[in-house]
């Protein structure tokens, strides 16, 4: 097979690099390890940014969000027994919106399958080779049978344990990584939200965040430890800690429960020859910022305008930028989100210094315009460079 930009990965970064290469009339290939249930079933993530809802209007691919989407134009920090609202419209005339990545995931999967243009899932044993050449290639099997894909480019959008970071050469890949103290425990739990905007809890029992799915599906969770066991967990013991934690919470039949891990991750460069990262290939950062698939949105934009005018006969200029250009950013938001992170949480049981200290943090934020509209920015997304 040939094509000009083979695509590892049907994640948000991989399917909306096509669509937007698609669009500029780029041909690409994209392969998915696992089934397309799989990927259009997993929980992730579901705030977006001010500037990814509007990438993917400009794309064609938002009919659906801004019909069920659900708009915010304000956050709540709660501490003390006391919540303290954020207006982010107000301070930046931006806001977020909450949608399921799984769902965005939907809908840029059918818009691909429209298209006609290759989309294979439930590929196996899938290698990088030549990307250091002008002629790199993928390998892999699909239904038992040995492919060969050759291309100008490989976007590696694979995720966090994908292949297309190990493919780098161990002597140029640089990382840079933190992983916290604690996890989340979160349920998703057939109940009215408790609040029509997201809520922040500091408490010294640890942290906790109320944000939802739909205006009848809560999704909640509670600061936990790394390796904790989710059969010690009984949904009474859940319900009691959400409630001492947020205040009150509206409980309801528990339809999911999972620890997630907190870690902050970046690998650099994000380019090799002519393999490039996207999103989690490239960067993990804790849940607290809500910035996974934002990051992916902002990534693939400059990598597809790289390539467009890479093919419009432009040179190579923005795609040998392309790696500085997205760190500049990756390293902001992964500033935000660790400070979003430290401010939070209970990182020991033991420090009443580092809790009153956080506290004091909290009440300088919701006191001052200044720092509040510092966090406002970060939160609704920071301007794009290109």
């Amino acid at each position: 097979m040939r094509t000009q930009v083979g695509i590892l990965g049907a994640g948000p970064a991989g399917l909306l690099l096509a669509h937007l290469l698609h669009r500029a009339g780029i041909d690409s290939v994209i392969i998915e390890a696992k089934s397309r249930p799989y990927i259009e079933g997993r929980i992730r993530a579901g705030l977006l940014e001010q500037g990814s809802v509007d990438t993917l209007t400009e794309a064609g691919l938002a009919e659906r969000l801004h019909r069920e989407g659900l708009a915010h134009d304000g956050m709540e920090l709660r501490f003390n027994d006391a919540s303290h609202r954020i207006d982010l419209h107000g301070l930046t005339g931006k806001r977020v919106t909450i949608y399921g990545q799984q769902e965005a995931v939907k809908d840029m999967v059918a818009t691909r399958l429209a298209t006609g243009r290759p989309l294979h899932f439930e590929v196996e044993d899938a290698a990088v080779h030549d990307i250091a050449t002008d002629q790199p290639r993928i390998t892999f099997t699909l239904d038992g049978h040995a492919q060969e894909l050759r291309c100008d480019v490989v976007a590696g959008c694979d995720g966090f344990h994908g292949i297309s970071r190990a493919a780098m050469p161990a002597e140029v890949l640089r990382i840079y990584e933190r992983v916290y103290p604690f996890a989340w425990l979160g349920i998703l739990a057939e109940a009215q939200p408790i609040s029509h905007e997201l809520i922040y809890a500091r408490h010294a029992d640890g942290f906790a965040l109320a944000t939802m799915r739909s205006n009848t599906v809560s999704r909640l969770y509670l600061q936990c430890a790394p390796d904790e066991d989710l059969s010690q967990w009984s949904d009474a013991r859940i319900w009691e800690g959400l409630h001492q934690r947020l205040g009150s919470v509206n409980e309801g039949p528990i339809l999911q429960k999972g620890v997630t891990a907190m870690r902050s991750f970046v690998a650099e460069p994000m380019r090799h020859g002519r393999l490039f990262l996207a999103g989690d290939a490239a960067h993990i950062v804790p849940p607290t910022g809500a910035k996974g698939m934002n990051l992916a949105v902002a990534d693939v934009r400059v990598l597809a305008q790289g390539l467009i005018a890479f093919y419009r006969g432009q040179g190579m200029g923005l795609l040998d930028r392309y790696s500085e250009i997205c760190l500049r950013r990756i390293w902001k938001v992964q500033r935000f989100s660790w400070w979003m992170t430290a401010m939070l949480h209970r990182f020991s049981d033991k420090d009443p210094f580092e809790h009153r200290v956080q506290v004091a943090e909290l009440d300088y934020l919701v006191q001052s315009e200044a720092a509040r509209t510092g966090l406002a920015e970060q939160y609704v997304g920071l301007p794009y460079e290109v």
